[in-house]
């Protein structure tokens, strides 16, 4: 049975429980394997499609979208089958392809506007609709300017822009920090988080980036050679079955680092922040430690795995063979 990788909260009036179903699908691009048997169940908020280059993350979406249809297997996006009711499902669907090639003489605004009327909005509430959307996404003053001129960043704010600009219920996300430096990569996590919270659309993530997902999304699926190896939310993927806390104060730990070895509490200290191992009991320990030393801190919670770690103690990532296969 596939596992529901939930995230935040249901969009009003949305499915509580699954947004994207497949069961089984098999797709072939030739003699290519692209999807072998692949069983998927997200649920609403904002989840993560994690997987390296050619995992089949492309081809998955534009099964959801209906773009192409599976050799095998079945597949349900907001209770609709888009091998049979593709316009429907596009009508409340957005996506942004990971391609840059957006016309470079059009400006933004007519551009999103256009989007907007191909998903049939009539043509003064697309426009209106681009302007606003425009605005939201940080590009209110550059709505007017054509493409071409246009940053990597803008553009990808542009693509963005064009996926929400009819309001739909799921926005499908391929690769959207592509090319973008660090404040752009930043700026854009922010946005998708915002889509999903703020605007309250369910968002499916695409990407190969670990920390991308592991700071954006709450429920994540991982794919790996066309299956999907694993599913659920980010704290049941990252827990850690070593246990312990992690702890980071205000001050000198030392005194309390000597403190916890004392009872039994192993520390390890890395850039400032305490690794406190152990199990439930850890947590009350270091609690207690602090408020006898009066140390003032910044973060206290129970020891996760990142999804670098996860996917390490998975055997589906190290080394040579993450670089090989395009991992970050």
């Amino acid at each position: 049975m596939p596992v529901v990788a939930p995230a935040g909260p249901s969009r009003p009036g949305g499915d509580d429980t699954v947004v994207v179903r497949t069961e089984g699908v098999v797709k072939r691009w030739g003699g290519t394997l692209a999807l072998a048997g692949a069983d998927v169940a997200i649920g609403p908020g904002v989840t993560g499609l994690l997987g390296a280059n050619g995992s089949g993350k492309t081809t998955l979406l534009g099964l959801l979208l209906g773009l192409h249809h599976p050799d095998d297997g079945r597949i349900e996006v907001l209770g609709l089958d888009p091998t049979r009711a593709g316009p429907e499902v596009r009508a409340r669907v957005g996506y942004s392809p990971e391609h840059h090639s957006l016309p470079p003489d059009v400006k933004a605004v007519d551009f999103v506007r256009h989007v907007g009327e191909l998903h049939g909005l009539p043509r003064r509430e697309a426009t209106g609709r681009a302007s606003d959307v425009l605005w939201q996404l940080g590009l209110g003053e550059e709505r007017t300017r054509p493409l071409g001129t246009m940053s990597t960043g803008q553009r990808q704010r542009v693509k963005l822009a064009q996926a929400i600009v009819h309001d739909p219920v799921l926005v499908l996300l391929d690769e959207p920090t592509e090319g973008l430096d660090p404040v752009q990569r930043d700026d854009m996590l922010a946005l998708i988080r915002r889509v999903g919270g703020e605007f309250g659309i369910h968002v499916v993530l695409s990407s190969h980036v670990l920390d991308e997902v592991e700071r954006v999304a709450d429920g994540a699926v991982i794919l790996h050679a066309g299956r999907v190896v694993g599913a659920g939310r980010l704290a049941d993927l990252q827990a850690s079955s070593r246990g312990g806390v992690v702890v980071d104060v205000v001050g000198d730990p030392s005194a309390l680092v000597r403190g916890l070895e004392a009872r039994g509490h192993p520390v390890e200290v890395v850039g400032g922040r305490l690794f406190v191992a152990g199990g439930d009991e850890a947590f009350d320990v270091v609690r207690d430690g602090l408020a006898e030393l009066g140390l003032p801190v910044r973060r206290l919670e129970p020891r996760r795995r990142s999804l670098e770690e996860v996917f390490l103690a998975s055997g589906l990532l190290g080394g040579q063979a993450a670089a090989e296969e395009g991992w970050q």
